[in-house]
């Protein structure tokens, strides 16, 4: 196993910890999608670039966009912006 492949299975753990204790939803999101482009990457180092592609476009991409429409359609994302804009406003006053 190379050094640059070392460093990318770092990255997995550090992507499959991060997620597990993010408390914003989108942020979540975006830690799953960075996991899942670290792992297209990892397949393409092991030679296997249907499966880097597959990983790629159902992990990053469709996935993802579920994610985002789901978060949207229970209105997530707009409860987080206010509660955060709360906090904002109470910080400065």
């Amino acid at each position: 196993m190379t050094l640059f492949q070392c460093i990318l299975m770092g990255f997995l753990i550090v992507c499959a910890i991060s997620v597990s204790f993010s408390r914003n939803l989108l942020n979540s999101i975006l830690i799953y999608m960075s996991y899942s482009l670290i792992m297209s990457i990892i397949w393409v180092c092991l030679q296997s670039p249907d499966l880097a592609i597959t990983e790629a476009a159902v992990g990053a991409g469709v996935t993802s966009i579920l994610f985002f429409s789901t978060l949207k359609k229970i209105h997530a994302i707009q409860i987080e912006k206010e509660k955060s804009d709360q906090k904002e406003d109470e910080g400065i006053e």
